[in-house]
């Protein structure tokens, strides 16, 4: 598949993740906006499939594109399931199906990928258009709902305890270690899950007496507290090994072990 070079003009970080600068939703950790563009200039977008440019910059014109998954955080996700030998994925959380579409060029011709989410609305208006195209939808089981009661209809499905090995949850951080406890009767020892915005904008570090100065949204307080405790229960987890990574607006990768 043909990718698309860097020479075809600049584009802004902004655009490129759907957010970026200054905010608490900002898809980057970094503090320089010119290292961020960097990073995606030099090594993302040179490498990165037309298609998923495509629906890249489509998801950036949906009023709620900041949602979407960073660039170079998919262009991870793509290199981890390749290393792996992924087959079968899981997706908890799918908005247009950028993220959705770097995992299903990254999987095998007879991969699957579970796709979960309470609308098909905004996939099937910018994404579906764009993966069918890609000659990606076979991949593609989507299944509508709330993602704990499908995600325990999969846990009772015969065969998939084990069966699935990378995850992808992008979803109400509420239920995080909900989504956890059942993606790890699903996911395979030696399978990659990974959850978005667990630094949520580097909030998650704001001292509690400075709180309320360093982090004036009582919304953002606390999902800021949501993700210390997210973040704090899967350190202490022994059946995963964790790595925190400030990529996006924080990833927890963890791998199962047992």
């Amino acid at each position: 598949m043909a990718a698309t070079g860097a020479g075809e003009g600049k584009e802004t970080a902004a655009v490129a993740g759907g957010g970026g600068g200054g905010s608490l939703h900002s898809k980057t950790l970094l503090k320089s906006e010119p290292l961020y563009q960097y990073v995606l200039e030099s090594t993302v977008f040179p490498r990165e499939p037309d298609c998923l440019r495509e629906l890249r910059l489509a998801t950036a014109n949906h009023p709620m594109g900041v949602m979407a998954a960073s660039p170079d955080q998919v262009q991870l996700f793509g290199l981890l399931i390749e290393l792996i030998g992924a087959k079968n994925a899981i997706e908890v959380g799918v908005f247009t199906g950028y993220s959705l579409l770097a995992t299903a060029l990254a999987l095998p011709d007879d991969g699957k990928i579970v796709a979960i989410d309470v609308s098909r609305e905004s996939y099937d208006e910018v994404g579906a258009p764009v993966i069918d195209k890609a000659g990606v939808a076979h991949k593609v089981d989507f299944r509508v709902g709330l993602a704990m009661p499908v995600l325990d209809e999969l846990v009772a499905e015969e065969g998939n305890k084990g069966r699935f090995d990378f995850a992808f949850v992008d979803a109400d951080k509420v239920n995080f270690l909900g989504y956890h406890e059942r993606l790890l009767q699903l996911v395979r020892v030696g399978g990659l899950i990974a959850y978005d915005n667990t630094l949520w904008g580097g909030s998650v570090a704001a001292p509690p007496a400075a709180a309320d100065e360093a982090v004036p949204s009582g919304r953002d307080r606390s999902l800021a507290a949501l993700a210390r405790e997210f973040n704090a229960a899967i350190a202490a987890d022994r059946r995963v090994k964790p790595c925190q990574l400030a990529i996006a607006d924080g990833v927890m990768l963890c791998r199962r072990v047992a």
